[in-house]
């Protein structure tokens, strides 16, 4: 069994600081192999074939989303909507649907006010692909969560993927993806910045994907402990040259609104608040900000004409 194996396996068990001095570590070391293709890798920016662009001539597209991991997420949920808000600005929360409870009233807030909910797996510390009948009874208990709140995309944690089993979930798209993440317990990315159409090779329906593009607010802040957002700007910068999706999975467990904040694990609400008003203030009526399941339609539309 590789380190990478054996750390995900033994990781319940293990205490959460000593988690994150484990993988940071380990992150660093990952950073310096793995510099040619991350945070970009050149190969990932050929957009689809006969891909006809965004809406409205726009030049890229902007989908904001968040997982939240645990219940202290929860409660920042509401300060990080204002915060996207106050911009002008709509973004997609996925939940875990049995670590912790969801109030019927905080989903019909996030839906009310334009936002989009989604589904993050039914435990956040395992990976439902390592048996077929796992996951095909977990897929069961997935689109009841799905039916109930309304949703139409699922993102599994840890971002763990096997894009044909996932066929087995009644969803419209998938975001389990990425176009290029060494640092991910299951580190294959997709080698694109742009959706695409999975049709896999069973009898169900297919999904479109939709990749994280941008790098993780957990890698960079806390694995890798940077202080700004260079890293963020130099991806956003390619990826709306390439005219492809910035995609980026910001995580409330993480993001800290208050003043001081001292914990191992946390950063500071204003280096998300920077990343938006650059991408506002440098591509101003260039972007399609754009919730992921509006991304998907307007992905099938097009495929279809």
């Amino acid at each position: 069994m590789q380190f990478r194996e054996l750390y995900y396996f033994i990781k319940p068990i293990i205490p959460r600081g000593m988690q994150i001095l484990i993988r940071r570590k380990v992150a660093l070391l990952t950073k310096k192999a793995f510099h040619d293709v991350w945070p970009i890798d050149e190969n990932s920016g050929n957009p689809p074939e006969n891909w006809l662009g965004w809406p409205d001539h726009k030049q890229f597209a902007l989908v904001l989303t968040h997982d939240v991991e645990m219940d202290k997420g929860l409660d920042r949920i509401n300060a990080l909507m204002d915060l996207e808000k106050k911009l002008g600005l709509k973004s997609s929360f996925n939940f875990v649907a049995e670590d912790y409870q969801v109030p019927d009233t905080l989903l019909s807030l996030i839906s009310d006010s334009g936002f989009e909910i989604g589904v993050h797996g039914l435990k956040h510390n395992s990976n439902p692909f390592r048996s077929l009948s796992e996951f095909k009874k977990q897929s069961l208990r997935i689109n009841d969560y799905l039916k109930s709140w309304g949703a139409v995309g699922f993102r599994c944690p840890s971002m763990y993927h096997n894009l044909d089993w996932i066929h087995y979930l009644d969803i419209e798209y998938d975001m389990s993806t990425f176009d290029t993440d060494p640092f991910e317990p299951q580190p294959d990315g997709v080698g694109t910045i742009f959706p695409f159409w999975f049709a896999g090779d069973t009898p169900n329906k297919g999904f479109v994907e939709l990749p994280y593009t941008l790098p993780q607010d957990f890698t960079l802040f806390v694995l890798l402990g940077e202080n700004n957002i260079d890293t963020w700007k130099r991806k956003v910068d390619w990826v709306a040259g390439k005219g492809g999706m910035i995609l980026v999975n910001i995580h409330p467990d993480y993001i800290s609104f208050e003043a001081q904040h001292s914990s191992l694990h946390e950063y500071p609400a204003r280096y998300y608040e920077e990343l938006l008003k650059y991408i506002q203030d440098k591509y101003r009526n260039q972007y399609w900000n754009a919730l992921p399941r509006e991304v998907a339609r307007f992905f099938v539309s097009v495929s279809q004409q």
